[in-house]
């Protein structure tokens, strides 16, 4: 099988929102996406991932999500749906538990956290493209939560600002498998120049 080529210099994994609320027991929206996590063996394979890409020097992102605060979306002409369920749930707290970074994906010394985002696009009012510039980066790999909302807008975005673009089926998930099926089987082809698992990625890092 012939994978896209990954030089480590031009390439970066974007790791988006893996905070407790979605990746941990007692996190507000770990239970409504457990199912389908777990059937994707989510964490081992977000672990998997991650050390993949750090084996071979690639730059890894923090992509986060707003960290809501008191006072967010209040006053707002026309939050979206998912904006008014956070103001309703107070997801991803800052300051709070659930707005931690999961144990197992704490940023390291050279890693980018950027600017967290306010809708669904990592890219959208923050410095993330120019923080890829600014390396050189042409590809990414798009990992994390969720698989229909934030990872196929920020993926989405990195085609249209004409990086190469790769999604990881088995390293995100949603609150439904009919939702996954939408992200990566009909609407992730019309975008990702690459869709893999990670069984398929690992392969990829390591003919480099």
């Amino acid at each position: 099988m012939s994978y896209p080529v990954y030089s480590p210099e031009r390439t970066a994994l974007l790791l988006v929102d893996p905070y407790n609320d979605f990746l941990s027991d007692g996190g507000k929206l770990f239970p409504m996406l457990r199912s389908v996590a777990d059937d994707v063996h989510l964490l081992d394979n977000l672990r998997t991932t991650v050390a993949a890409v750090r084996a071979q020097a690639i730059q890894v992102y923090y992509v986060p999500h707003r960290r809501w605060q008191p006072g967010d979306y209040d006053h707002w002409d026309h939050p979206n749906p998912t904006q008014r369920l956070i103001q309703q749930r107070h997801t991803f707290a800052k300051g709070s538990w659930g707005g931690e970074w999961h144990p197992d994906f704490v940023p390291q010394e050279d890693d980018i956290v950027v600017q967290e985002h306010w809708g669904q696009s990592g890219f959208a009012n923050t410095d993330l493209d120019f923080q890829l510039k600014q390396r050189g980066i042409t590809h990414v790999i798009v990992v994390g939560l969720l698989a229909n909302t934030c990872i196929e807008s920020t993926a989405r975005f990195a085609m249209e600002l004409g990086y190469h673009v790769t999604l990881v089926r088995d390293a995100t998930a949603a609150f439904s498998k009919e939702m996954m099926h939408a992200a990566h089987d009909l609407n992730g082809p019309t975008f990702a120049h690459s869709i893999v698992d990670t069984h398929g990625l690992v392969q990829a890092l390591q003919q480099q």
